[in-house]
């Protein structure tokens, strides 16, 4: 597999150049090493051993990635996701910085016209990946959305930055019985995470990852407006860690959670992918086409694209780490400083972190 390492004192990240997903993240802790995220069961097999139609994002599904436009490709054609999903990356720069070390890579292919880089930053001694994605130049509006996936063997809970309301889209991700199933009612909406109605009445604790409940559901979180940084904790039970994933609401003011529990029954799914949670930060609406036209989110403030421009550049940063966490309540606040990260227990205690607190760019503007 064509993949780049990248490290830092404590912590490892790599690569796969083929489709711009992270197939591997290390964090060393306590005498530990902690795997964060997600890896396909199927990554590795046989390519004619998995359906031809498959698009190659699926093939070698892994990690985070960036989504460009987020799902469906229907403004300029590309597979699910797009092109930074699905095609190769290069190595622009790779080297060390004082107290770290950073990576920048660029898609082979444009998007609505624009180049596109993705910076790695390792800092040592931080339990973080920092990254950032930049377009330079294009024309037209693009989505965007970051894709990190996690996993569990026993379940875990979770816990999220204040979140105005829950949606989820019109029709389930698996509306046919022989292919699927699914438990969350479609559409719905709620306000409080711990009551989100079902498809067979009552409502469900959003916050609680069961492994006994088999499904396959989506739901849209919108940011509240708080001030501070847009977050998501997992404290994962079997593993004895805590997942974290961090945003800046203005740059990507809605995260989108996929619950992947062995929903799906067929092929490369095949009843095989349990225990997954994608944490998909972004600034979209489900598919290109819908994000930029006239949709839910925009008619809540909610921004579900940036615009290009040549001469002009965007970018969005975005934050994913992990630390060993024994206990099983998620913490009940993340609070930034400029150097470290403070992890607030429902209690009132709190554990401190290494962490950029500037990265972030929280309370600065954001272009459009």
């Amino acid at each position: 597999m064509d993949t780049l390492t990248i490290g830092a004192k404590g912590i490892s990240v790599s690569l796969d150049l083929a489709v711009g997903h992270i197939a591997a993240m290390d964090i060393e802790a306590d005498g530990r090493v902690l795997k964060p995220l997600h890896r396909a069961p199927w990554v590795g097999s046989p390519r004619e051993s998995l359906p031809e139609t498959l698009p190659e994002g699926t093939v070698r599904l892994s990690g985070d990635f960036l989504c460009a436009p987020f799902s469906t490709s229907d403004v300029e054609v590309a597979p699910l996701h797009g092109w930074p999903a699905n095609s190769q990356w290069d190595i622009v720069e790779n080297g060390a910085i004082a107290g770290g070390w950073r990576a920048v890579f660029r898609l082979r292919r444009k998007v609505m016209g624009a180049t596109i880089d993705k910076v790695f930053t390792l800092r040592d001694g931080h339990p973080f990946l920092y990254q950032e994605h930049i377009f330079s130049g294009g024309s037209g509006s693009i989505s965007v959305a970051h894709h990190p996936m996690t996993v569990m063997k026993g379940g875990g809970r979770l816990a999220f930055s204040p979140k105005r309301m829950a949606v989820t889209p019109p029709t389930p991700p698996e509306p046919d019985p022989a292919r699927g199933r699914f438990r969350l009612a479609y559409p719905a909406r709620a306000s409080d995470l711990t009551k989100v109605p079902l498809a067979a009445g009552g409502t469900t604790d959003l916050t609680d990852y069961r492994m006994e409940d088999r499904r396959e559901d989506f739901i849209t979180l919108v940011e509240a407006d708080h001030g501070g940084p847009g977050w998501t904790a997992i404290a994962r039970h079997a593993e004895q860690d805590l997942v974290l994933v961090l945003k800046n609401p203005a740059e990507l003011p809605v995260t989108m959670l996929w619950f992947s529990n062995g929903g799906r029954d067929y092929a490369p799914w095949s009843g095989r992918h349990v225990g997954v949670l994608g944490v998909e930060d972004g600034r979209t609406a489900v598919g290109h086409a819908a994000s930029l036209g006239d949709n839910w989110l925009k008619h809540e403030g909610v921004a579900t694209a940036f615009a290009l421009a040549e001469g002009r550049s965007i970018s969005f940063r975005h934050v994913i780490g992990a630390v060993p966490f024994a206990g099983v309540e998620p913490p009940g606040g993340l609070e930034s400083a400029p150097d470290r990260l403070r992890v607030v227990t429902a209690g009132g205690a709190a554990r401190e972190l290494p962490f950029d607190g500037g990265f972030l760019r929280i309370g600065r503007s954001v272009p459009a």
